[in-house]
């Protein structure tokens, strides 16, 4: 009953890791892909406190970003008289959609700048729009370009999800760590161990296979 009790805890806290994991991917990367385009814009007040966001994201460590969101704003909303509060999972994912989408913004930035001028002038001399432009050769390219550092961030992203166990969020290491403790025995960090690296076995698999799908843009 224990080896099961215990497996059905680790499986529920691989679920919120997961979970956290996933959503993070699906908010970040589109708001990444837009922020880009506001550091590459021509409105230099966007650019400016889009700069510092970006300087705070990347310059602090996530952790602390994770206790500011979770203390400092419930706090702040106290404070201000709100009786809204946000809870250990929602602080959690803003934290890290705010933190990743830092992150994959400079790297669409690098993608985009890298893209040749000249093929801007071609696709305006084939009567391209500039949204036919974007969609139909840049993004591609871009994609194509950036998927490596991508990767390595996506990776880093499945072990950050640790970090969450520092607001007692039920997170699969929080939970391994607890059972841990309870049955004075290493063996449900090792599974958990086990999880984070079939996790990343998946996502590294799944992004090599897209790499190969996207091989065909050549640039």
């Amino acid at each position: 009953m224990t080896v099961l009790r215990t497996f059905a805890e680790l499986a529920e806290g691989l679920g919120v890791t997961l979970s956290l994991f996933g959503l993070t991917l699906v908010i970040a990367i589109p708001l990444g892909f837009a922020g880009s385009h506001v550091s590459l814009g021509h409105n230099r007040t966007a650019k400016f406190f889009y700069n510092i966001y970006l300087t705070v994201m990347r310059g602090t460590p996530l952790i602390l970003q994770v206790l500011f969101v979770y203390f400092g704003l419930n706090l702040l909303f106290q404070v201000c008289g709100l009786r809204f509060r946000l809870d250990r999972f929602a602080s959690a994912l803003l934290s890290f959609a705010l933190n990743y989408t830092a992150y994959f913004s400079e790297i669409f930035r690098g993608g985009i700048q890298s893209i040749n001028r000249g093929q801007y002038e071609a696709a305006s001399v084939l009567g391209l729009t500039r949204r036919q432009t974007m969609t139909k050769i840049v993004i591609p390219q871009v994609f194509k370009i950036v998927l490596p550092s991508m990767g390595n961030e996506i990776i880093n992203l499945v072990k950050d999800t640790a970090l969450v166990s520092i607001i007692a969020l039920g997170d699969l290491l929080k939970i391994a760590y607890s059972a841990s403790m309870r049955e004075a025995n290493v063996m449900p960090l090792v599974v958990a161990a086990v999880f984070y690296l079939a996790i990343n076995a998946v996502v590294t698999f799944v992004l090599k296979k897209i790499e190969a799908r996207m091989s065909y843009y050549r640039i």
